[in-house]
């Protein structure tokens, strides 16, 4: 299934007039921060376009704060592609940089990691600015959805290094990618972007709770489809349509029919109950500033359904077809040219 495969999005999402400055200083951000490291990894990151991706999810950021929001994807998606197939022994190494990501927003901003390396470095400086004004219930929702994320990325590790990444069955894979994709703390993200917060009542209310998981389903199963062939030729499993092939025992084409068929459902289901929201905020006595807030809430999770969706189609994360050190580091079980674990 090609990369470009399209769905229908019944909601736009604006691009940050601060895009075009603010990537420039964030790739400079990236080479002084270490985070690249050669040329073919920098040339590599640069392909990814993950500021487009900031500037779609985080349309109404400001200008300085767009800045921040690039540089903290960049700490997610690199920290990714560190694991290397090759040396099972590497897991122990990601899970102490992952414990270290997972504490620091529980420290006083500004304090110096204990794990050192590019990555724990980065995420200290970009969480004292991520983290600058907002309440600490936003901070302790974000700290946990951060965790999850970030641990479920452990396991993930743990189940490649021991050979078992490929024995998820489908509800079991749909339940753990709706904590590796790393969508929650992601919309958590969209209130820090216009300096708001959605009321905690609506943040609790079953409606926005199901409307986030049902977002983080829609979008990772977006994402393994658009990813589909490059995670293939890697011999990658943690993808919808390789546990659909392999427990269904299908062929390659039914498989991404009916992942196709999956994101759908979770998309119409989501919708039904974005429908439902002006019901909630009446039921909840909500006044107009709160309602005001909770329709923020919803944009943020339109504009991370709809801006990750169009930065996908042209990423070159995404894209097949590599050459270079990059196709021979993912050839050899790296999904980076360079490490940054590393102090």
């Amino acid at each position: 299934m090609p990369q470009d495969v399209r769905f229908d999005l019944p909601f736009d999402s604006p691009v940050s007039a601060h895009l075009e400055s603010a990537r420039a200083r964030h790739l400079r951000w990236v080479e002084e921060r270490g985070l690249v490291r050669s040329r073919a990894g920098f040339e590599e990151y640069e392909s990814w376009d993950l500021a487009q991706a900031a500037a779609r999810t985080y349309p109404y950021a400001s200008a300085e704060d767009m800045v921040v929001l690039m540089n903290w994807f960049s700490l997610a998606f690199l920290f990714d592609d560190q694991f290397d197939a090759a040396r099972p022994d590497r897991a122990e190494r990601i899970a102490e940089v992952a414990r270290e990501l997972i504490v620091t927003p529980l420290r006083p901003p500004g304090t110096a990691p204990r794990v050192v390396c590019p990555i724990t470095l980065a995420w200290a400086e970009v969480w004292e600015h991520l983290s600058d004004g907002m309440s600490l219930t936003w901070q302790t929702r974000f700290a946990a959805s951060w965790g999850r994320f970030l641990t479920a990325h452990v396991e993930e590790v743990d189940l490649a290094a021991s050979g078992r990444a490929g024995t998820l069955g489908l509800a079991e894979y749909a339940a753990f990618r709706r904590r590796t994709v790393g969508i929650h703390h992601s919309i958590d993200a969209g209130e820090r972007s216009r300096r708001f917060e959605v009321p905690e009542r609506a943040m609790a209310h079953p409606v926005m709770e199901r409307m986030r998981d049902l977002a983080a389903d829609t979008i990772g199963f977006m994402n393994d489809i658009h990813s589909f062939e490059r995670e293939r030729r890697r011999g990658d499993g943690h993808n919808l349509i390789a546990v659909l092939h392999r427990e269904r025992d299908c062929s390659w084409e039914e498989a991404a029919a009916e992942a196709y068929r999956m994101t759908t459902a979770c998309l119409d289901e989501y919708l039904a109950l974005q429908a439902r929201v002006p019901a909630m905020c009446a039921a909840l006595g909500l006044d107009a500033a709160e309602r005001d807030r909770v329709r923020m809430g919803v944009e943020a999770v339109q504009h991370w359904i709809r801006g990750n969706y169009e930065w996908a189609l042209t990423s070159g994360r995404y894209a097949a077809a590599k050459e270079g050190p990059v196709a021979t580091a993912e050839l050899a079980g790296r999904g980076s040219v360079d490490d940054l674990l590393a102090v």
